[in-house]
């Protein structure tokens, strides 16, 4: 099928291009490199792949890049990691909106008048921000209270849009909510705003890779928000392009949502000591001290895999160890070339 993934020179879209590629579909990609500036990847001369430089709040480019389209990935957003949620939590709400509306709107009028038969919505395990049941379950977000933060409450409402284009438009969709990616692709955000861990500015994306970077760049004590015992699944960004790219290819998932996750939980401080030790060796001393947490650093993201896994198919089975091993040559690479 002919597909278009907005965002998807992301972090995960970058995952899922590749994915859907290698699946023998053919993609029409488009990003404003908002985030991290220009990047390439190793499929851009790919036969099957198009990209278009543009912003995905214009209604008018998305409506023509969806012709011809089977299916739309709706993955565009302004998004990172708990510093963005505080640094930005006004363009957070207001950009991804603008984006959201855009998106239906367009996909509206090709549902309608041309070849689009679903919308995958990409969603977050934020939409679980204030919940008080674990594992959190699909429907579980629609019955806690909702997200405090501006970004946990607009990726709810992205699950509203998905839901009322259905109520009154009739146009199918599938929601995603993928939990805590990594990965490589990840560089240094752009933007004004500065948040420092100690010695060390954050790269403003997410746990591993600021992680990472602190240890390379000597950090010792490492700094860790609070105490770290903030529990996490840590998935592996080919795991969960998988997914969305099982998500979209299945009947089942008509009119449905799925949580994508591990199912392996992890504090922040058992994160922090296994990049150490994969860093520094066996026989350094692993010392943390604690910074004050963010007021929306969620102490518990614990989800439940098993509609994904009973009704897709869908497990993600890379192990920690292996993304790792894979993500601190990457990172390692970008902290000497002047990246992060």
């Amino acid at each position: 099928m002919k597909v278009l993934v907005t965002g998807s020179a992301g972090f995960i879209g970058g995952y899922l291009v590749e994915e859907l590629l290698g699946r023998g579909h053919e993609v029409v990609g488009l990003d404003n490199f908002s985030k991290y500036g220009p990047v390439s990847h190793s499929y851009d001369s790919h036969p099957n792949y198009s990209f278009t430089e543009g912003d995905a709040r214009d209604t008018a480019l998305v409506t023509k890049l969806l012709e011809g389209c089977d299916h739309f990935v709706a993955g565009a957003a302004m998004i990172g990691g708990i510093s963005y949620f505080h640094a930005y939590a006004y363009d957070l709400l207001a950009t991804n909106e603008r984006i959201m509306a855009s998106s239906c709107d367009a996909a509206i009028a090709a549902h309608r008048d041309g070849t689009l038969k679903k919308v995958t919505y990409v969603s977050s395990s934020m939409v679980f921000e204030s919940t008080d049941r674990w594992p959190s379950k699909e429907g579980d977000q629609l019955q806690v209270p909702p997200p405090i933060s501006s970004y946990g409450f607009q990726k709810l409402a992205v699950e509203y849009y998905a839901r009322a284009a259905w109520d009154q438009y009739k146009l199918p969709y599938t929601i995603v909510r993928p939990f805590n990616c990594v990965g490589i692709g990840e560089g240094r955000a752009l933007g004004s705003a500065e948040v420092m861990s100690g010695n060390v500015k954050l790269a403003m994306s997410h746990v591993v890779p600021d992680l990472v970077q602190k240890v390379l760049k000597g950090q010792d004590p490492l700094h860790v928000l609070g105490a770290g015992d903030q529990v996490r699944h840590y998935t592996y960004g080919g795991d969960l392009a998988r997914g969305i790219a099982t998500a979209i290819e299945h009947d089942a998932a008509i009119n449905d949502d799925f949580n994508l996750s591990t199912a392996e939980s992890t504090t922040v401080l058992q994160l922090a000591e296994v990049i150490w030790r994969k860093i520094k060796g066996p026989d350094v001393p692993f010392r943390v001290v604690s910074d004050e947490p963010f007021a929306h650093d969620v102490a518990m993201r614990v989800p439940d895999v098993t509609k994904a896994r009973e009704v897709l198919g869908f497990t993600a089975e890379t192990s920690l160890d292996t993304m790792l091993d894979e993500v601190i040559p990457w990172i390692t690479q970008a902290v000497q070339e002047g990246r992060l």
